[in-house]
C-alpha cells in the first residue's frame, strides 16, 4: 500500500539520519558541495537575454546540476532560467513567481526539494569552508540521533 497522504509532500520528510534507515525506502545521493565542473550545455532555445546567460552559467555550477546532466533535463533548467528572469521583474504576475518556486523544488534547488529527491550536498572541503554554521565551531561534532537521546534520557525535565 503507497505511503503518505493526499499531496505530494505530505507527512514528515525523510531523514537521512534517521535511526531506522529502512523506513525511508531508497538512497540518499551525496552531491559534491565544490558543484559541477566542465562546460555548461548549449542554451536550447532561439535567443538568450543577458540575464538569461547569467543564470544559465550559474545554475550548471551548482551540486544539483551533476544530477540534471545525469537525467538530461537541460530544457527543464532552461525552462526555469527563462521563467525566474521574467519573474524577477518588477511588473511580474504573482503567479510567475509562484511557478518557479515549484520548478526549484522540483529541480532540487530549495531544501524541500533536495529532500523529496533525496540529494544532500556533502561537505565543503577544508580550503572551501565558511566561517559560520557547524565547521565555524572545530570541536563541535554532530552527534547521531541515539547520543542525542541518551544526553536526554538520564536528565530531562
Amino acid at each position: 500500500m503507497p505511503k503518505g497522504g493526499a499531496r505530494t509532500r505530505s507527512g514528515p520528510a525523510p531523514d537521512p539520519t534517521a535511526l531506522r534507515r529502512e523506513r525511508d525506502a531508497g538512497e540518499w545521493t551525496i552531491l559534491p558541495a565544490e558543484g559541477r565542473e566542465g562546460a555548461m550545455p548549449d542554451w536550447p532555445f532561439e535567443d538568450e537575454s543577458v540575464r538569461e546567460a547569467v543564470l544559465w552559467a550559474t545554475m550548471w555550477a551548482k551540486p544539483q546540476a551533476l544530477m540534471w546532466e545525469r537525467y538530461g533535463q537541460e530544457l527543464e533548467v532552461a525552462l526555469y532560467v527563462r521563467r525566474l528572469a521574467e519573474a524577477e521583474k518588477p511588473e511580474s504576475a504573482v503567479v510567475l513567481s509562484t511557478l518557479v518556486r515549484q520548478m526549484a523544488d522540483s529541480l532540487g534547488l530549495t531544501t524541500p526539494g533536495m529532500r523529496g529527491n533525496r540529494w544532500r550536498i556533502d561537505r565543503p572541503s577544508e580550503g572551501d569552508e565558511m566561517a559560520t554554521g557547524p565547521s565555524a565551531c572545530p570541536n563541535a561534532t554532530p552527534a547521531s540521533a541515539r547520543a542525542r537521546l541518551r544526553a536526554v534520557a538520564g536528565g530531562g525535565a
